[in-house]
């Protein structure tokens, strides 16, 4: 169980604790830091402008980060009171699974395998039966089974842009993640890929801790519970989404919910 903490008059279990993490590129220092306790089985939105540093706290979390050319991360980021920056990558990224902002099912794989990708990859062997049972669990956690069950082992890239999103957020689940980052995952598709998407993930948040980075304003508004406004590698507020929209305690997140800059 993780420790608790008080937000919007209640008390919320936290599952991630980051603690003065900063991070960057080389010489760039992109997140300066930040300080951020996460709530469990809530979904909390990364909002801020472009170049702010809410994709790259995203992948701090679970250890993406570094692989990018000069990329480094000091600080602690403590999820279920282990610090994931000390934990083998690996073992992070079945704790912690990621949705990009363009679909990316693996192109030569069917739907059935990308499903369960993450086991073949990390070489876990699994039954038949697990298997079946994986995939089916999966998909139908993603609102894609009744559309896909008759189609399994098609590519995954048959389908179209909204349901190649919903089986990637399939092929996270299927490692059973305490959280699910979701990078923006509704930029790419139309309005009703993105309804389909919002609506799954307002379900999601009762089996697993979601965080959505988004520079949709709007869309914070409508599906998280939390939000968290980054502004130059700051973390300048957070708190309960309907309070920070309402009434936000920092002129910059009242001017850029105003849209007077993005």
């Amino acid at each position: 169980m993780g420790l608790s903490f008080e937000y919007g008059g209640g008390m919320e279990e936290e599952v991630l604790r980051i603690e003065g993490l900063e991070a960057g590129y080389g010489e760039k220092r992109v997140l300066d830091g930040v300080d951020l306790s996460i709530p469990r089985n809530k979904v909390t939105a990364i909002m801020g402008p472009s170049g702010c540093g809410k994709t790259t706290l995203i992948r701090c979390i679970n250890r993406l980060h570094e692989l990018t050319d000069g990329g480094y991360s000091k600080g602690r980021i403590l999820l279920e009171g282990e610090d994931v920056l000390e934990m083998n990558p690996i073992e992070v990224r079945r704790k912690v699974g990621m949705v990009f902002q363009r679909p990316n099912p693996f192109p030569t794989m069917s739907i059935y395998d990308n499903v369960i990708a993450g086991y073949i990859l990390s070489g876990i062997k699994l039954s038949s039966s697990e298997k079946d049972r994986i995939v089916e669990e999966s998909l139908m956690g993603a609102y894609l089974w009744d559309e896909v069950r008759d189609s399994l082992y098609k590519r995954g890239t048959f389908l179209s842009g909204g349901q190649q999103q919903r089986l990637c957020i399939a092929r996270a689940l299927a490692m059973k993640p305490e959280i699910l980052l979701l990078d923006e995952p509704t930029s790419a598709l139309d309005p009703k890929a993105t309804a389909r998407i919002e609506e799954l993930i307002g379900a999601l948040k009762e089996t697993v801790t979601i965080m959505l980075v988004t520079h949709n304003t709007a869309q914070a508004a409508r599906i998280s519970d939390y939000t968290a406004f980054l502004f130059l590698g700051e973390l300048v507020e957070f708190g309960p989404t309907e309070k920070l929209f309402t009434v936000p305690q920092d002129k910059r997140t009242e001017e850029y919910l105003m849209g007077k800059f993005g």
